[in-house]
Protein backbone atom coordinates (compact mmCIF):
# COMPACT_ATOMS: atom_id res chain seq x y z
CA UNK A 1 0.00 0.00 0.00
CA UNK A 2 2.68 2.40 1.12
CA UNK A 3 4.75 1.32 -2.41
CA UNK A 4 1.42 2.57 -4.40
CA UNK A 5 1.16 5.48 -2.72
CA UNK A 6 4.77 7.02 -2.36
CA UNK A 7 4.92 5.42 -6.59
CA UNK A 8 1.56 7.67 -7.14
CA UNK A 9 3.12 10.57 -5.37
CA UNK A 10 6.10 10.37 -7.04
CA UNK A 11 4.11 10.21 -10.14
CA UNK A 12 2.22 13.19 -9.50
CA UNK A 13 5.38 15.05 -8.36
CA UNK A 14 6.93 14.50 -11.75
CA UNK A 15 3.53 15.45 -13.84
CA UNK A 16 3.90 18.67 -11.48
CA UNK A 17 7.45 19.24 -12.64
CA UNK A 18 6.73 18.45 -16.39
CA UNK A 19 4.00 20.71 -16.11
CA UNK A 20 5.51 23.53 -14.23
CA UNK A 21 8.64 23.75 -16.94
CA UNK A 22 6.10 23.96 -20.12
CA UNK A 23 6.79 26.75 -21.87
CA UNK A 24 3.96 29.28 -21.53
CA UNK A 25 2.55 31.62 -24.37
CA UNK A 26 2.75 35.21 -23.74
CA UNK A 27 1.88 36.66 -26.91
CA UNK A 28 1.35 36.14 -30.19
CA UNK A 29 1.41 39.10 -32.97
CA UNK A 30 0.70 38.93 -36.74
CA UNK A 31 0.25 40.16 -39.79
CA UNK A 32 3.83 39.97 -40.72
CA UNK A 33 5.10 38.98 -44.10
CA UNK A 34 7.55 35.94 -43.72
CA UNK A 35 9.25 36.63 -40.27
CA UNK A 36 12.76 35.29 -40.09
CA UNK A 37 14.36 36.68 -37.21
CA UNK A 38 13.51 38.83 -33.64
CA UNK A 39 16.05 40.46 -31.51
CA UNK A 40 15.15 43.03 -28.48
CA UNK A 41 16.66 46.22 -28.23
CA UNK A 42 16.97 47.04 -24.09
CA UNK A 43 17.96 50.30 -24.79
CA UNK A 44 15.41 51.35 -27.28
CA UNK A 45 12.49 49.19 -24.90
CA UNK A 46 11.82 47.57 -28.45
CA UNK A 47 11.73 44.65 -30.24
CA UNK A 48 12.66 44.07 -34.18
CA UNK A 49 11.31 41.77 -36.53
CA UNK A 50 12.98 40.88 -40.12
CA UNK A 51 10.35 39.85 -43.19
CA UNK A 52 11.87 38.69 -46.05
CA UNK A 53 8.20 39.30 -47.95
CA UNK A 54 8.99 36.54 -50.45
CA UNK A 55 11.61 34.13 -51.65
CA UNK A 56 14.44 34.07 -49.14
CA UNK A 57 17.25 34.42 -52.12
CA UNK A 58 15.16 37.39 -54.11
CA UNK A 59 17.13 40.51 -54.36
CA UNK A 60 13.60 42.51 -55.21
CA UNK A 61 13.95 45.24 -52.85
CA UNK A 62 10.57 44.57 -51.12
CA UNK A 63 12.18 43.37 -47.56
CA UNK A 64 11.52 45.15 -43.98
CA UNK A 65 12.09 45.67 -40.88
CA UNK A 66 9.46 45.51 -38.17
CA UNK A 67 9.73 47.59 -34.68
CA UNK A 68 7.48 46.22 -31.70
CA UNK A 69 6.89 47.60 -28.74
CA UNK A 70 7.72 45.04 -25.36
CA UNK A 71 4.72 43.48 -25.10
CA UNK A 72 4.67 42.52 -28.73
CA UNK A 73 1.92 45.41 -30.07
CA UNK A 74 3.41 46.15 -33.61
CA UNK A 75 4.18 50.38 -33.11
CA UNK A 76 5.47 49.62 -37.38
CA UNK A 77 5.07 47.41 -39.45
CA UNK A 78 7.63 49.00 -42.17
CA UNK A 79 9.48 50.47 -39.81
CA UNK A 80 12.76 50.17 -41.66
CA UNK A 81 12.30 49.81 -45.49
CA UNK A 82 14.98 49.35 -48.86
CA UNK A 83 15.77 45.47 -48.35
CA UNK A 84 15.53 42.34 -50.42
CA UNK A 85 15.15 39.45 -48.10
CA UNK A 86 16.23 40.12 -44.51
CA UNK A 87 17.07 37.31 -42.48
CA UNK A 88 19.37 37.12 -39.52
CA UNK A 89 19.08 40.13 -37.08
CA UNK A 90 22.03 41.32 -34.55
CA UNK A 91 22.93 44.52 -32.23
CA UNK A 92 25.73 45.78 -31.60
CA UNK A 93 27.94 49.03 -31.47
CA UNK A 94 24.64 50.91 -31.27
CA UNK A 95 23.76 49.83 -34.42
CA UNK A 96 20.98 47.16 -35.99
CA UNK A 97 22.78 44.66 -38.60
CA UNK A 98 20.57 42.51 -41.00
CA UNK A 99 21.35 39.73 -43.26
CA UNK A 100 20.39 40.60 -46.58
CA UNK A 101 21.11 37.89 -49.33
CA UNK A 102 24.68 38.71 -50.35
CA UNK A 103 25.27 41.64 -47.83
CA UNK A 104 25.13 42.85 -44.45
CA UNK A 105 23.13 46.35 -43.83
CA UNK A 106 24.09 48.50 -40.63
CA UNK A 107 21.03 50.40 -39.45
CA UNK A 108 20.51 53.46 -37.19
CA UNK A 109 17.78 52.50 -34.67
CA UNK A 110 17.02 55.84 -33.19
CA UNK A 111 16.63 57.38 -36.86
CA UNK A 112 15.09 53.58 -38.58
CA UNK A 113 17.33 54.48 -41.39
CA UNK A 114 20.18 52.34 -43.18
CA UNK A 115 23.32 53.93 -42.55
CA UNK A 116 25.55 51.41 -44.35
CA UNK A 117 26.03 48.28 -46.40
CA UNK A 118 28.97 45.80 -46.56
CA UNK A 119 28.81 43.36 -49.49
CA UNK A 120 29.91 39.82 -49.16
CA UNK A 121 31.47 38.97 -52.08
CA UNK A 122 30.66 35.08 -53.01
CA UNK A 123 27.99 34.82 -50.60
CA UNK A 124 24.73 33.28 -51.87
CA UNK A 125 22.35 33.42 -48.89
CA UNK A 126 23.23 35.21 -45.64
CA UNK A 127 21.43 33.88 -42.82
CA UNK A 128 21.88 34.24 -39.09
CA UNK A 129 23.98 36.76 -37.56
CA UNK A 130 25.76 37.11 -33.88
CA UNK A 131 27.68 40.18 -32.24
CA UNK A 132 30.25 39.57 -29.69
CA UNK A 133 30.96 41.03 -26.90
CA UNK A 134 33.82 43.21 -28.13
CA UNK A 135 31.74 44.22 -30.98
CA UNK A 136 32.16 42.19 -33.67
CA UNK A 137 29.43 40.74 -36.31
CA UNK A 138 29.13 37.22 -37.79
CA UNK A 139 27.28 36.19 -40.33
CA UNK A 140 26.23 32.11 -41.35
CA UNK A 141 26.04 31.11 -45.43
CA UNK A 142 24.02 28.38 -45.36
CA UNK A 143 24.26 27.70 -49.27
CA UNK A 144 28.39 28.14 -49.26
CA UNK A 145 28.95 26.60 -45.90
CA UNK A 146 31.10 29.79 -44.75
CA UNK A 147 31.17 32.02 -42.22
CA UNK A 148 31.53 35.60 -42.23
CA UNK A 149 32.45 38.37 -39.54
CA UNK A 150 32.08 42.25 -39.88
CA UNK A 151 35.40 43.95 -37.58
CA UNK A 152 37.03 47.28 -38.15
CA UNK A 153 33.94 48.18 -41.16
CA UNK A 154 35.66 45.37 -43.29
CA UNK A 155 33.16 42.52 -44.29
CA UNK A 156 35.47 39.58 -44.25
CA UNK A 157 35.30 35.76 -44.91
CA UNK A 158 35.86 33.89 -41.85
CA UNK A 159 36.21 30.49 -42.58
CA UNK A 160 34.35 27.86 -45.45
CA UNK A 161 34.18 24.45 -44.82
CA UNK A 162 32.06 21.44 -46.15
CA UNK A 163 32.00 20.22 -42.21
CA UNK A 164 29.92 22.85 -40.76
CA UNK A 165 27.04 21.19 -42.41
CA UNK A 166 25.31 24.28 -44.00
CA UNK A 167 25.40 26.75 -40.77
CA UNK A 168 21.99 28.40 -39.61
CA UNK A 169 21.75 29.66 -36.02
CA UNK A 170 24.58 31.24 -34.78
CA UNK A 171 25.92 32.52 -30.98
CA UNK A 172 28.98 33.92 -30.18
CA UNK A 173 30.53 33.27 -26.89
CA UNK A 174 34.25 33.43 -25.31
CA UNK A 175 36.32 32.23 -28.23
CA UNK A 176 34.23 30.23 -30.24
CA UNK A 177 30.80 30.14 -31.81
CA UNK A 178 28.26 27.69 -31.09
CA UNK A 179 26.39 26.90 -34.66
CA UNK A 180 22.97 25.05 -35.26
CA UNK A 181 23.57 23.20 -38.52
CA UNK A 182 20.62 22.83 -40.80
CA UNK A 183 22.59 19.34 -42.64
CA UNK A 184 23.68 18.56 -45.94
CA UNK A 185 20.71 19.75 -48.22
CA UNK A 186 19.42 19.55 -52.10
CA UNK A 187 18.26 22.27 -54.35
CA UNK A 188 14.93 22.78 -52.35
CA UNK A 189 16.68 22.92 -48.65
CA UNK A 190 15.56 19.50 -47.90
CA UNK A 191 17.32 17.31 -46.45
CA UNK A 192 18.08 13.41 -45.96
CA UNK A 193 19.37 13.74 -42.24
CA UNK A 194 19.00 16.39 -40.31
CA UNK A 195 22.17 17.60 -38.47
CA UNK A 196 23.29 19.12 -34.98
CA UNK A 197 25.10 21.55 -33.22
CA UNK A 198 28.71 22.33 -34.10
CA UNK A 199 31.58 24.65 -32.72
CA UNK A 200 33.84 26.76 -34.30
CA UNK A 201 37.04 27.85 -32.43
CA UNK A 202 37.93 31.27 -33.82
CA UNK A 203 41.65 31.22 -33.31
CA UNK A 204 42.07 27.60 -34.48
CA UNK A 205 39.12 27.66 -36.70
CA UNK A 206 38.67 23.93 -35.77
CA UNK A 207 35.13 22.64 -36.27
CA UNK A 208 33.81 20.07 -33.63
CA UNK A 209 30.54 18.55 -32.35
CA UNK A 210 28.68 20.43 -29.39
CA UNK A 211 28.82 17.10 -27.37
CA UNK A 212 26.65 14.03 -28.45
CA UNK A 213 26.21 14.47 -32.79
CA UNK A 214 23.28 12.05 -33.09
CA UNK A 215 20.62 14.48 -34.95
CA UNK A 216 18.24 16.78 -33.77
CA UNK A 217 16.57 18.53 -36.79
CA UNK A 218 16.77 21.53 -39.35
CA UNK A 219 18.59 23.64 -37.19
CA UNK A 220 17.46 27.96 -37.24
CA UNK A 221 17.82 29.87 -34.35
CA UNK A 222 20.29 29.37 -31.67
CA UNK A 223 20.16 31.45 -27.83
CA UNK A 224 21.88 30.62 -24.58
CA UNK A 225 19.20 28.82 -22.20
CA UNK A 226 20.82 30.69 -18.98
CA UNK A 227 22.27 27.02 -18.00
CA UNK A 228 25.18 26.62 -19.56
CA UNK A 229 23.01 24.90 -22.68
CA UNK A 230 21.15 26.32 -25.55
CA UNK A 231 17.58 26.79 -27.28
CA UNK A 232 17.50 25.81 -30.62
CA UNK A 233 14.44 25.84 -33.35
CA UNK A 234 13.59 23.40 -36.13
CA UNK A 235 12.24 25.32 -39.02
CA UNK A 236 11.51 22.05 -41.63
CA UNK A 237 9.34 19.76 -38.61
CA UNK A 238 8.82 22.99 -36.27
CA UNK A 239 9.60 22.97 -32.87
CA UNK A 240 11.23 24.01 -29.97
CA UNK A 241 14.39 22.04 -28.43
CA UNK A 242 16.81 22.68 -25.43
CA UNK A 243 19.84 21.51 -26.35
CA UNK A 244 22.60 20.59 -23.10
CA UNK A 245 26.58 21.85 -22.88
CA UNK A 246 26.67 18.10 -23.86
CA UNK A 247 24.51 18.40 -27.34
CA UNK A 248 21.96 15.90 -25.54
CA UNK A 249 18.40 17.51 -27.32
CA UNK A 250 15.24 17.99 -25.32
CA UNK A 251 12.04 18.90 -26.90
CA UNK A 252 9.89 21.69 -25.47
CA UNK A 253 7.44 22.81 -27.99
CA UNK A 254 6.06 21.31 -30.94
CA UNK A 255 5.37 24.42 -33.34
CA UNK A 256 4.30 23.97 -36.92
CA UNK A 257 6.97 24.48 -39.71
CA UNK A 258 8.50 27.46 -40.83
CA UNK A 259 9.76 28.06 -36.61
CA UNK A 260 12.56 30.51 -37.32
CA UNK A 261 15.30 32.71 -35.82
CA UNK A 262 14.02 32.88 -32.08
CA UNK A 263 15.67 35.85 -30.06
CA UNK A 264 15.53 36.53 -26.02
CA UNK A 265 13.18 39.77 -24.94
CA UNK A 266 11.72 41.59 -22.38
CA UNK A 267 12.02 39.47 -18.72
CA UNK A 268 13.85 36.18 -20.41
CA UNK A 269 11.01 35.32 -22.96
CA UNK A 270 11.81 33.73 -25.84
CA UNK A 271 10.51 35.28 -29.55
CA UNK A 272 9.61 32.98 -32.28
CA UNK A 273 9.19 34.05 -35.90
CA UNK A 274 6.55 31.81 -37.25
CA UNK A 275 7.92 32.17 -41.21
CA UNK A 276 4.94 30.38 -42.81
CA UNK A 277 2.53 31.88 -40.72
CA UNK A 278 3.45 35.60 -40.64
CA UNK A 279 3.31 35.38 -36.74
CA UNK A 280 6.00 35.90 -33.85
CA UNK A 281 5.22 34.07 -30.45
CA UNK A 282 6.19 34.73 -27.46
CA UNK A 283 6.90 32.04 -24.72
CA UNK A 284 7.79 32.28 -21.13
CA UNK A 285 10.04 29.21 -19.74
CA UNK A 286 10.33 28.70 -16.07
Amino acid sequence: MWTRLLSVSAFSLLAFAVHAAEPQKVWEATGFKSPESAVYDRAAGAIYVSNLASNPMLKDGNGFISKLGPDGKIAELMWVKGLDSPTGLALANGKLYAADVDQLVEIDPLKGEITQRYPAAGAKFLNDLAADKTGRVYASDMVTNSIWVLQDGKLALLVQDDALENPNGLQAEGGRLVIGSWGKMAQDFSTKVPRHMKVLDLTTKKISDLGDPTPVGNLDGVEPDGKGGYFATDWISGGLFRISAEGKATRLLPLKPGSADLGTGPDGILMIPMMMDGSVLAYKLD
